[in-house]
């Protein structure tokens, strides 16, 4: 397994940070970035109930990285509207030895603003450069959402690089997910590392990734087989009926 481009995010001691409060500095994710937050060298998963803090910390570490906090690589240089929150100029990185050959930050609820701005850029550059090559060749606006997602992941995403996806099991069919996770694999394979939020059993089950847990308590490193996502979809699937009953009870 290849050195990791990121070892860890922390929340180093500061004065100023303990004064402050509500949003991000309540969120339950947030508190145990004082003592350090180890992440795997291939894929670290981050889960969780909305509003957990679990996109508000992948997004920190994403611009704490370089990245657009909107979606993109670090090359990209639109900005629709400032929303990402100030945690990311107050953690800190630990990084590897090796350096990503590149990067990007992939968030469905932003996709459409990445895709417009490629868009611009290739009307600015001509056929000569043409900034879709990379992506397929295709404009990402005339795909469907999933479409547009498995091109990046598929043409965009290569060997060597660190990428940030923020429940893309939002944009993509089962079948797709499925898709999603051999890719997962085949950049895992080439020398990637991913940091991923998500609420799919079918993204989530990378073989030996380490998945964090976002609650009450904070973070917690939970097996496979122990996520909730994963026992309550095997739970439903396996007594559908009387979960039914009880959901659709007058």
């Amino acid at each position: 397994m290849a050195d990791p481009f990121l070892r860890a995010v922390e929340l180093p001691p500061d004065r100023e940070r303990r004064t402050r409060s509500g949003y991000p500095w309540t969120l339950p994710a947030i508190a145990p970035l004082a003592a350090g937050v180890r992440l795997h060298p291939a894929v670290t998963y981050l889960i969780g109930e909305n509003g957990s803090g679990k996109s508000t910390l992948l997004e920190a570490i994403a611009v704490a990285a370089g990245m657009n906090p909107e979606g993109g690589s670090s090359n990209f240089a639109f900005n629709t509207r400032p929303s990402h929150s100030e945690l990311s100029s107050a953690i800190r990185l630990t990084r590897g030895t090796r350096r990503p050959r590149t990067d990007f930050f992939l968030r469905a609820e932003s996709m459409f603003n990445a895709a417009t701005y490629l868009d611009e850029l290739q009307d600015e550059t001509g056929l000569a450069g043409d900034p879709l090559i990379a992506y397929g060749g295709r404009s990402l606006h005339e795909q469907s959402h999933g479409e547009s997602f498995l091109a990046v992941m598929i043409n965009r995403f290569g060997p060597d690089g660190l990428y940030l996806l923020d429940e893309p099991e939002a944009a993509l069919s089962t079948q797709n997910c499925l898709t999603a996770l051999r890719r997962i694999h085949e950049l895992v394979q080439a020398g990637s590392q991913l940091i991923i939020a998500t609420h799919s059993p079918i993204i989530l089950a990378y073989p030996d990734a380490m998945i964090y847990h976002c609650s009450d308590r904070g973070l917690e490193v939970v097996d496979y087989e122990e996520c909730e996502p994963v026992r309550l979809t095997r739970s439903f699937l396996d007594s559908r009926a009387r979960f039914l009953d009880e959901l659709l009870r007058d």
